[in-house]
């Protein structure tokens, strides 16, 4: 191994899941970030596959946030050797604890309706982890305060700074032998409604961005009319709105969308609010407890929150499908890759009066995006569900910074770094990025591929 520092791309690079990137000097090994991949059936593979390095001789990982793409490996890790710390803000260790224990549920549930209904090719299926995988790797993380240096390893300092996106996400500096690598997690919206805006970075020898958005800009209109719509006409037919979106952050945005327009009489009083989403309800219990982090006054916020009816009992999830009357039910996940709202679109996917309303990015190889993509079928439990609902895909509604926020975001910067690599992006959103900023900064901009290692001199 050598003794200069280096970065290998694990995970997250040519597509937008599986963040995973790694920091070596010498014997220490610094993972930023650990996610799943999720997506197409080619990278889902990858979780199974053996870890690039031997998970053991890990020192630390530093996480951005809590969302599963960049933490939801980490029960998986665990399992396979790692016995180190984990360091992320107070909120995504809050955050972890509910998506992580959730993913293991997941996990364990996919697995045995898997078996039960003989729908795999392997006998028997098993979980990529278990809750007690899960609980396991929780009680190895360490919380540390963004704004603040910490010394994780000796010779090693890194420092969180908000990055907007998601409650508790953050850009990390982290420093070693005088050198300054900046990751920036995912970088949130600008004017969002409940988030802070992402702060600034000054400097950086070498910069890992994020490009989701990196070839797109977010439409200007505006989700109350387009909302107001959508649910005002399903309605009127006799429909139910299924809305697939994420527990931590767009569940929360909806919520606050819908209570205003219920709030301005824009909404029937006495149509029904589902949050079908176990999860939803501990982690609006974590944005009261961080609401320095938020926009708005939690009172407010919390009376949003406290407007829909919360389902944690299985028999309430199956029967919102069964009953008849107009309804809006929001579900996790938010790309349609597993959680109860499967169940919620098999059965309104083919009703003509119901509308399916995407609010989020939805990653290549995902239900999300078979669906927001005009086809005439999707694949659900081994069974293909023709799709007569509505289907709408609000990307003005996404976490996500567009090309525009990204640049501005780079702004920020008060010198160009030595490097700046992509990755977190589709091929053609992350190259189309690198011109633009190449173009416009004038940076040195590079797109890395799966498994590519650099030095950084």
């Amino acid at each position: 191994m050598t003794h200069g520092l280096s970065l290998h791309f694990l995970g997250a690079a040519g597509t937008v899941t599986g963040s995973r990137s790694l920091l070596e000097a010498g014997n220490q090994r610094v993972l930023i970030d650990c996610g799943m991949f999720q997506g197409l059936k080619n990278l889902r593979r990858r979780n199974w596959e053996p870890f690039p390095v031997e998970c053991s001789s890990l020192s630390a990982v530093l996480l951005t946030h809590a969302h599963l793409d960049h933490s939801g490996y980490l029960p998986r890790l665990a399992r396979l050797g790692f016995s180190g710390p984990v360091y992320a803000s107070s909120a995504t260790v809050d955050l972890a604890r509910i998506l992580l224990l959730d993913s293991a549920g997941i996990q364990e549930a996919d697995a045995a309706f898997a078996n039960k209904h003989q729908l795999s090719s392997h006998a028997p299926a098993l979980p990529l982890y278990t809750i007690a995988d899960a609980e396991r790797v929780l009680k190895q993380f360490r919380r540390v305060e963004p704004g603040d240096w910490v010394e994780f390893l000796p010779g090693w300092r890194a420092r969180w700074n908000s990055a907007g996106h998601i409650l508790g996400a953050c850009s990390i500096e982290v420093e070693h032998a005088g050198r300054r690598v900046v990751f920036s997690g995912d970088i949130g919206r600008y004017d969002d409604p409940i988030m802070i805006d992402p702060e600034p970075i000054r400097r950086a020898d070498y910069l890992v961005l994020e490009s989701t958005y990196g070839d797109r800009l977010h439409t200007e209109e505006r989700p109350l009319e387009i909302l107001h719509d959508l649910i005002t006409r399903t309605a009127q037919r006799g429909g139910t709105v299924v809305i697939p979106a994420f527990a931590v952050g767009r569940v929360q945005l909806l919520l606050w969308y819908l209570y205003r327009l219920r709030g301005s009489g824009r909404l029937p009083a006495n149509l029904p609010i589902y949050v079908d989403s176990p999860m939803s309800t501990d982690v609006t219990d974590i944005y009261r407890d961080n609401s320095r982090l938020l926009k708005q006054n939690y009172t407010e916020l919390q009376a949003a929150f406290q407007m829909p009816r919360y389902v944690r009992d299985v028999q309430e999830s199956k029967a919102l499908d069964i009953t008849r009357m107009p309804k809006v039910i929001i579900s996790a996940s938010g790309m349609a890759t597993g959680g109860r709202v499967l169940h919620h679109l098999k059965h309104y996917a083919p009703d003509s009066r119901s509308t399916i309303l995407f609010a989020g990015y939805q990653a290549a190889g995902t239900r999300g995006a078979t669906m927001t993509s005009g086809a005439a079928t999707v694949k659900i439990h081994g069974e293909y569900i023709p799709i007569r609902a509505d289907v709408h895909h609000l990307s003005m509604l996404s976490a996500h910074a567009d090309a525009d926020e990204l640049v501005r975001w780079l702004q920020g910067f008060e010198t160009a770094p030595n490097c700046c690599f992509l990755n977190h992006g589709e091929v053609q959103a992350a190259d189309t990025l690198r011109l633009r900023i190449k173009d416009e900064l004038g940076w040195s901009v590079f797109i890395p591929e799966h498994l590519e290692k650099f030095s950084l001199p």
